[in-house]
């Protein structure tokens, strides 16, 4: 992205002006709605940048916040489209760090009176007070999701196609595979990474091998698994968004990330002046309303009443805390 389609780009959305005060040493923040920005390294429609960039458009609604973004981001420009937008007078600003860490908390402690709320698979430093962190914390549905694949596979061989092996990558496969397991002790796994957020043409042709290797149901975690799943005729189970209306012989359930738990505490704080470095992970979590299971629809009735009632029952354990998915950020392998 150059210098001159930085603010005038086709996604571009109104913004409106916020003013901050300083008291004392201690910055505060924007007053409503406040001026926030999105920073993505791969188009909104990638399934996990979507569901940060659908809350911000439900914040945006509300009145919470003015909303723009800024999509296909690589990591080595990452940093100056940060400071672009800090320089902007934007107060909160919202995106993904992975492959840019460093950069990152180097540009947030150059603008002490900006909140950033950044996905990362590292913590929060004290040192950096307005640089606060999450991730996709939803290994709970993740593990209900794994208990229906579980029950529904009748080869006991599943393909599991992930981006990149990185932690919030392998603690979704391992709840997922820890619930097909609760299902079926014998399950085995086949287990690839594509080494790519968005490349729906590489995942596919992974799972096209996977199926020809005896799996006959894929877990999703790329764009274009459930592609090759529709065309050889086998289940999927989709991740992060519901895919089921694009594939409603297929997908048979996900789990479904909910970014809005974790955006409007950050925004609460931003309001109030606390904004400070925290970890947001933990409103991901199913009991924070973070995460659910999409709901069966064309596969009501289809799946197995045994693995329903487990479902059921571990949900209700979860939400009540009796009952915790373990998180398991190590590299899953075959089996």
């Amino acid at each position: 992205m150059t210098q001159s389609t930085f603010l005038t780009r086709r996604h571009f959305m109104a913004t409106t002006a916020a003013t901050s005060l300083l008291l004392g040493a201690a910055p505060v923040f924007a007053a409503d709605p406040i001026k926030t920005a999105g920073i993505y390294t791969v188009p909104v429609e990638q399934q996990w940048v979507s569901r940060i960039h659908k809350a911000a458009l439900a914040a945006q609604e509300s009145g919470e916040i003015s909303y723009t973004y800024s999509e296909n981001v690589s990591n080595t420009d990452y940093a100056r489209v940060m400071r672009e937008y800090a320089e902007s007078g934007v107060k909160l600003i919202v995106g993904e760090v992975f492959g840019a860490e460093q950069e990152a908390r180097e540009v947030a402690a150059d603008y002490p009176d900006v909140a950033f709320l950044m996905g990362s698979s590292f913590k929060e430093d004290a040192a950096l007070p307005n640089f606060s962190v999450f991730d996709n914390y939803i290994q709970d549905a993740s593990y209900l999701s794994g208990i229906i694949a579980g029950a529904m596979t009748e080869s006991g061989n599943i393909g599991m196609v992930g981006g990149f092996p990185i932690p919030e990558v392998n603690r979704l496969m391992h709840a997922f595979m820890a619930g097909a397991k609760e299902m079926n002790p014998d399950i085995q796994f086949q287990v690839s990474f594509i080494g790519s957020w968005f490349d729906p043409p590489k995942a596919k042709e992974t799972a096209f091998a996977m199926i020809e290797n005896g799996a006959d149901i894929l877990y999703a975690e790329r764009f274009g698994v459930s592609d090759a799943a529709k065309e050889k005729g086998i289940l999927a189970i989709g991740n992060v968004i519901d895919t089921q209306s694009d594939y409603p012989d297929t997908v048979v359930a996900s789990a479904i990330w909910h970014f809005e738990p974790t955006l409007n505490k950050a925004i609460e704080a931003v309001k109030a002046g606390t904004f400070t470095a925290a970890d947001y992970g933990a409103y991901s979590f199913m009991k924070e309303g973070g995460t659910t299971l999409a709901p069966l629809g064309t596969f009501e009735g289809k799946v197995p009443a045994e693995a329903l009632e487990l479902v059921k029952k571990r949900e209700a354990e979860i939400k009540a805390g009796e009952f915790t998915v373990d998180i398991n950020d190590e590299e899953p392998k075959s089996s």
